[in-house]
């Protein structure tokens, strides 16, 4: 009886000492990985990936350049007196940019071949003189106007028809006045970079 007593007890022993092992020899569960600091979404703490390329430079948006200002003042009527039309384009010309940068001004006056060679270049001269006159009354320096008469020398239209017969408006058109300002390339780079130039001095001669 004592046998079987003791036989019981060691069974029991032996399975309470299963249960304890098992217990002891269970995984422990790992926590959870989570984003690392930077925010990551896959949880193994890596640097998040901009979308961004440092490398990528903005492209550089070239600005157009200034092209030289050539403006025709007509005189149709003959005379040297500016009419309408052409104080409305000098005016033009007065608010351009080439004329603000400071540069010299050529003005050319033209005339038809309805006279004589000294006629002719006496009312260029006159012509050229009138738009001279007008831009000095409106601010440009007259140092810097170069004023030069061609006469009937650098024609536009035909001065005469096929049959010898006078073209009126070719004549009409021959009458004229040509201002040009040429833009240098460095003087159009020194505008880009706020350089006031010879424009400064100009502005300041004229007022």
């Amino acid at each position: 009886m004592r046998t079987k007593l003791g036989l019981v007890a060691l069974a029991m022993a032996g399975g309470l000492a299963s249960c304890s092992g098992g217990r002891e020899d269970a995984p422990v569960d790992e926590p959870t990985e989570t984003a690392g600091e930077n925010g990551a979404e896959n949880g193994k703490g890596e640097e998040a990936v901009s979308i961004l390329r440092p490398d990528l430079k903005r492209p550089v948006v070239e600005e157009p350049s200034l092209e030289p200002l050539n403006l025709v003042i007509g005189f149709p009527d003959g005379g040297s007196g500016l009419s309408a039309g052409a104080v409305a384009t000098l005016k033009e010309a007065a608010s351009s940019e080439q004329i603000k940068l400071g540069l010299p001004i050529v003005v050319g006056g033209h005339s038809d071949a309805s006279g004589n060679d000294a006629a002719n270049q006496r009312a260029s001269l006159a012509r050229a003189e009138a738009v001279r006159d007008w831009l000095v009354e409106n601010g440009v320096a007259e140092s810097r106007i170069t004023t030069i008469a061609f006469g009937e020398q650098n024609p536009v239209e035909p001065n005469a028809l096929p049959n010898g017969e006078p073209n009126e408006a070719g004549r009409e058109a021959n009458r004229r006045v040509e201002v040009l300002v040429n833009v240098p390339q460095s003087n159009v780079a020194a505008q880009s970079d706020g350089g006031d130039g010879a424009g400064a001095e100009d502005q300041e001669a004229s007022n």
